[in-house]
């Protein structure tokens, strides 16, 4: 059993969504093992039910979809984030979408059933469970308005300010893919800002 006191970055993540009382993390804890996977190795696979869900306690992976051999890249997920297939956890079906590690990460795995189990039989997980999904639909349509309705270099400053983070960390190529921009106009656009 994983003593969940010892991964603190995570229960702080968790907590700042809802907060959940010691019992319920003990029941996560009780789920969940630690893992660790080097550079570009994949959580998720576009066509596959892999059957689990990550906490990432270091590291950051992006999520992307291969849209006629291109990666389209969706979203960005850094520590203290929990990265899943959708498909998998909420429909029962084979992932649409891929999820890699962008850097070494470190996190902590639990099966699907188990964190379906969980959500479905503990208040406190469920409740963590909407306003994490009520924060990622909010964040996808912002990021859809701005995609519409923003000039690339107001796309990529009001990307900036969300996930400063990411602007550090991740490749210019993914950025630019999330963005809807080609990597050389971000290119133009980060050198403008410095």
């Amino acid at each position: 059993m994983t003593d969940i006191s010892q991964i603190p970055e995570i229960t702080a993540a968790i907590r700042r969504s809802w907060p959940v009382g010691e019992e319920s993390l003990a029941a996560l804890a009780a789920v969940i093992d630690r893992c660790d996977f080097g550079k570009r190795q994949l959580l998720v696979r576009a066509g596959a039910a892999l059957g689990y869900a990550y906490f990432i306690e270091k590291g950051m992976t992006r999520s992307y979809w291969i849209v006629d051999g291109e990666e389209i890249t969706t979203s960005f997920s850094i520590e203290g984030a929990i990265v899943f297939s959708m498909d998998e956890l909420y429909y029962g079906r084979l992932s649409e979408e891929y999820v890699e590690t962008v850097e070494p990460v470190t996190a902590y795995a639990i099966a699907i059933g188990d964190l379906l189990r969980i959500m479905e039989s503990d208040l406190d997980m469920a409740n963590w469970g909407r306003v994490i999904h009520q924060h990622e639909y909010r964040r996808l349509h912002r990021s859809h308005k701005e995609r519409l309705t923003l000039p690339a270099h107001e796309r990529y400053a009001a990307f900036a300010g969300q996930f400063p983070q990411v602007c550090r960390r991740a490749r210019l190529s993914d950025i630019a893919s999330y963005l809807g921009v080609t990597p050389s106009t971000l290119s133009r656009i980060r050198s403008c800002r410095n």
